[in-house]
């Protein structure tokens, strides 16, 4: 039996993100189980020591292949409703008789396409020179091996235990490629957008249009060089008011991006480009239209193509670009951008809470249930007692029940509790406060300031909560006989 951690991982390519046999040494978690099935009993797993002298107070090495492979048993044991992906090699943990191993995995009835990941400490016992798994700890219990920011430095000051070189739990490394000043920057080929009207509007906005200017830099085979700096409008702030200067890092998963595409931090891309402009000769290709296809530039062999955008709107907005004859010819890579690891990881955490057996409803009110003339129906319909009434046939009492909505008084739900266990966001506040994983990470992240779960976050951790369940539920086309954008605008699919 064997299973090896391979670095180079293919979570990154979901296409290709499948259990396969092969004859190589990596081995997935179903070559693991298919050829030792026997080993997967209701008993505790162990292995016979080769030596059956005086062993039994030997220390416990967590680098031993025996041991990995003994925690892989106890895992796939214990925890039955997750399918395993991939598994880091075991390290010390918080003695000598415990080992800390990380694993990435998706739950058995979870629709998300991406790989959740989990560290847990495992306590080990030796009796009669034969060593066992006694106990596991709970989720995220076991930190020795996960590892932190990739960034070279040590975070042993940032209050995180130094992790040793041979870890090989998951790496968040959310720093940009760096461009050597050997050549190889002057021989690259560059896009960048500068100007426009997206920043500070809606965040899908901001999405939508990011996700064009990355289909045309994956079209013209050029590096797309990015600004990390996002405006968050007023409707995600709590202050009311937009709030500039936030981190890409804090919403996207940067480190999938930059494994997916060829990207450049602005900030480095200047710096470079002012120091190596005249010496090898780069030039630079304006473009001040966004009617100038992408097509129409594929033959450009300057080293830099600016899309420089002007201020009346819409016409500067970034997706302009792949409207009309480019809609059909530059495909947005949706796949290339993902929520952050850090929300994903909240979300995850909040599913395993409920034990990964829920179900969930999204449930819009707000402005729109105000608003009698477009949505007649919608205040009516999303009443506890009319939801009681549409849920009745499509959710057994007694179940979990995850409610995302922007009722700020959770309270009003109150009469589901009488037929339904009803969960809500902040009742796993703890997952963020200051003594979370997600406040030291965005800490770091931002400079040593604290940052807020702001309403953007919360909005993609409920949509990742909700994925998570077993049966999900939205608002529009499930709840509300209403259309989504109003009165007569429903569509055929609805």
């Amino acid at each position: 039996m064997a299973a090896t951690y391979e670095p180079d991982d293919s979570l990154f390519h979901p296409s290709d993100a499948t259990f396969k046999s092969d004859k190589s040494v990596v081995k997935t978690v179903e070559d693991l189980m298919a050829s030792n099935e026997s080993a997967f009993t209701d008993v505790a797993p162990t292995f016979e020591e080769a030596d059956k002298g005086d062993c039994d107070h030997d220390p416990i090495d967590c680098g031993d292949p025996e041991v990995f492979q003994l925690l892989m048993r106890a895992a796939i044991e214990k925890l039955k409703d997750v399918n395993f992906y991939r598994f880091g090699r075991p390290v010390g943990g918080i003695n000598a008789n415990s080992c800390h191993m990380a694993w990435r995995f998706r739950p058995k009835e979870g629709k998300t396409a991406t790989f959740d990941k989990d560290y847990r400490n495992f306590v080990l016992v030796r009796e009669n020179c034969t060593l066992s798994v006694v106990g596991i700890g709970d989720y995220h219990s076991g930190g020795n091996a996960m590892k932190r920011t990739g960034n070279g430095k040590d975070t042993e000051k940032e209050g995180f235990e130094k992790v040793r070189s041979e870890m090989t739990g998951e790496t968040a490394n959310d720093s940009l490629p760096e461009v050597e000043l050997d050549g190889s920057f002057s021989r690259g080929k560059y896009l960048i957008y500068s100007g426009g009207g997206d920043r500070c509007k809606s965040m899908h906005q901001y999405y939508w249009s990011f996700n064009c200017m990355l289909g045309e830099a994956q079209y013209l085979n050029r590096t797309l060089v990015l600004d990390l700096s996002i405006c968050l409008p007023s409707i995600y702030t709590s202050s009311g008011q937009e709030e500039d200067g936030k981190d890409f890092r804090f919403y996207f998963d940067i480190e999938h991006l930059k494994d997916s595409a060829s990207v450049l931090d602005q900030a480095q891309f200047w710096s470079d480009w002012n120091k190596l402009r005249e010496r090898d000769g780069l030039t630079l290709h304006l473009v001040e239209d966004y009617r100038i296809t992408p097509m129409k530039l594929a033959g450009v062999e300057d080293a830099l193509i600016m899309r420089k955008f002007g201020t009346v709107e819409p016409d500067n907005f970034w997706y302009r670009v792949c409207e009309g004859e480019a809609d059909s010819i530059i495909p947005r890579p949706f796949h290339m951008v993902w929520k952050s690891r850090s929300l994903l990881d909240v979300s995850s955490a909040i599913a395993l809470r409920m034990n990964w057996n829920f179900d969930a409803i999204h449930v819009e009110r707000g402005e729109k249930a105000r608003n009698k003339e477009q949505w007649p129906n919608l205040d009516r319909d999303t009443s506890p007692e009319a939801l009681l009434v549409t849920l009745q046939d499509k959710i057994e009492a007694g179940r979990n029940l995850y409610i995302s909505t922007n009722e700020p008084n959770t309270s009003f739900f109150d009469p589901l509790k009488a037929k339904y266990s009803t969960h809500f966001l902040d009742e796993f506040k703890d997952l963020w406060d200051e003594n979370s994983d997600w406040y030291a990470e965005m800490k770091k992240l931002n400079n040593g300031k604290p940052v807020e779960l702001d309403g953007y976050m919360r909005m993609s951790i409920d949509a990742e909560v909700s994925v998570r369940a077993k049966k999900q539920f939205e608002t529009f086309n499930d709840l509300t006989k209403d259309c989504k954008d109003g009165i007569d605008t429903c569509t055929s699919a609805s």
